[in-house]
C-alpha cells in the first residue's frame, strides 16, 4: 500500500499536470496577438515589450530613482476600497461629463506622452485616429513627434496641448502663437519637471540595446525633456531651453495675459500649490507625478487627490493620472473629487503592439469597467458618484 504522504504527493503532481494542458494554462503561454485577445489592459504590457525595442520601452516603463512612486500610484488604490449600494435602477448608466463647456461621453481621457513614433510608426496620429473612434478626449505633448496640425486633422478636432514653456519670452510667445492657430482649446502647462528627474530604470535598460541611437536621434536617450528642438519648435529660437528651475507662478500669469485658451497647470500634488494655481488665474488643475516619473515622493497621485480637492473648493475642475488600470480605479478617483481621469502607458502598450487598434482596445475596456462599477455601485452618472461610495 502506498503511504499517505506518497498518494498526496502523486495527487498534486496529477493536479499540476491537469492544470499545465488546460486551456487557461495554454492562454497565458505568451503575449496577445490580436487585441480583441486581451481581457483587461495589463494585457498589453507584455505584448508591447516584444514589439518595441527596448531602449524605446524603457522610455515608456521608467519611473525615476528606485521606481517607489511609480509602484505607489498602483499600490494607493488598494488603501480605498468601494462601498457599493444595492437595488437602484442602473439599466442605464451616463458616465459623460462636461469640461469647459464640451460634453465627452467618458471621463477617461488621453494623457501627453511624448515620442510615440518610437513606440510605433503611425505615432500620434494613431493614437488620433483611435480617441475619434471613441470620441475621447486627447491631450498632446510638447514633444510629440508629428506636428498638432496633423495630429488635429486626424482626430477631427484640435487636441488639448501640453506645454513645456520655452524660458526665452519670444520662443514661448511663438508656440503658444502656434498652439492657437491650430484651434487647441485648452492649453496644459506641466510643471514638474523644472527641477530635473534621475530616470534610473531607462538608463539600466537602454543599455540593453545594441542599435546605435544617432542612427535615428540626435542627443542620446534620456537627454533632458524639452530642452531639443522637435517638430512643434521649428523655426523659433529656443536656445534658453525650456521647463527653467527659475520658473515661478509668474509664468501662469504670462500665459492668461498671453492667451485665451483655458490653462491648466499640469503637476500639483499638494492643496497649498492648488490654492496658489486657482489665486493665480488657473483654469484647471491636473494632480500628477509624471506618471513616477518626477521625484520620488513615495505617494501615489490618488493618495495627494483628497487634499488638492479640498484646497480647490469646487473652483476650478480637478483631474488626475498615474498608475489607472482598472475601471475601479476611474470610480476611486471620481468618487474623491475628480472631474476626469488620464491614462498613459495603457495606450502607449495598446499603440506599441497594435496601433490604432491597440489603443482602441484599451479605451473600449477601461469604459466597459467604469460603467460596470456605476452599476455595481448603483451610481447613474457621473455626478452620482461621491465620497460616499468609498472608504
Amino acid at each position: 500500500m502506498p503511504s499517505r504522504r506518497n498518494s498526496r504527493h502523486n495527487s498534486r503532481r496529477e493536479f499540476l499536470s491537469f492544470l499545465a494542458a488546460s486551456p487557461l494554462a495554454l492562454a497565458q503561454s505568451g503575449p496577445i496577438t490580436d487585441p480583441k485577445d486581451a481581457l483587461d489592459v495589463l494585457d498589453f504590457e507584455e505584448a508591447a515589450r516584444r514589439a518595441v525595442p527596448i531602449a524605446h520601452f524603457a522610455y515608456m516603463t521608467t519611473g525615476v530613482d528606485d521606481d517607489a512612486t511609480l509602484k505607489a500610484n498602483r499600490e494607493g488604490f488598494k488603501k480605498i476600497q468601494l462601498r457599493p449600494r444595492r437595488l437602484v435602477d442602473v439599466s442605464k448608466v451616463d458616465p459623460s461629463v462636461d469640461l469647459f463647456g464640451t460634453r465627452w461621453p467618458s471621463p477617461i481621457y488621453i494623457c501627453p506622452c511624448g515620442r510615440q513614433q518610437a513606440f510605433h510608426a503611425d505615432g500620434e496620429l494613431a493614437t488620433a485616429r483611435a480617441a475619434r473612434a471613441k470620441r475621447a478626449l486627447q491631450m498632446l505633448s510638447n514633444t510629440t513627434s508629428t506636428a498638432v496640425e496633423e495630429v488635429a486633422g486626424a482626430l477631427g478636432r484640435a487636441p488639448w496641448f501640453q506645454l513645456y514653456a520655452p524660458s526665452q519670452p519670444a520662443a514661448l510667445e511663438k508656440l503658444v502663437r502656434r498652439v492657437e492657430a491650430a484651434g487647441c482649446p485648452v492649453l496644459v502647462l506641466t510643471v514638474d519637471q523644472n527641477g530635473g528627474r534621475n530616470t534610473e530604470t531607462q538608463k539600466r535598460l537602454t543599455k540593453a540595446d545594441t542599435r546605435v541611437c544617432t542612427n535615428c536621434h540626435q542627443g542620446m536617450p534620456g537627454t533632458p525633456v524639452g530642452r531639443g528642438t522637435g517638430v512643434m519648435l521649428a523655426g523659433i529660437d529656443n536656445t534658453g531651453g525650456s521647463n527653467s528651475p527659475a520658473m515661478t507662478w509668474e509664468i501662469v500669469d504670462r500665459l492668461k495675459n498671453l492667451t485665451r485658451m483655458k490653462l491648466i497647470v499640469k503637476g500639483l500634488e499638494t492643496g497649498e500649490d492648488a490654492d496658489l494655481a486657482c489665486r493665480h488665474g488657473a483654469d484647471g488643475i491636473v494632480v500628477s507625478n509624471h506618471g513616477g516619473r518626477a521625484l520620488e515622493t513615495g505617494r501615489g497621485t490618488i493618495e495627494c487627490l483628497p487634499e488638492v480637492v479640498a484646497a480647490v473648493s469646487g473652483r476650478i475642475p480637478v483631474l488626475i493620472d498615474g498608475g489607472f488600470r482598472r475601471g475601479t480605479d476611474v470610480f476611486k478617483a471620481l468618487a474623491l473629487g475628480a472631474r476626469a481621469v488620464g491614462i498613459g502607458r495603457p495606450y502607449l502598450w495598446g499603440l506599441g503592439a497594435f496601433g490604432q487598434a491597440g489603443v482602441e482596445r484599451v479605451l473600449d475596456i477601461l469604459n466597459a469597467e467604469l460603467a460596470l462599477a456605476m452599476k455595481q455601485c448603483g451610481t447613474r452618472s457621473v455626478g452620482e458618484i461621491t465620497r460616499a461610495f468609498v472608504t
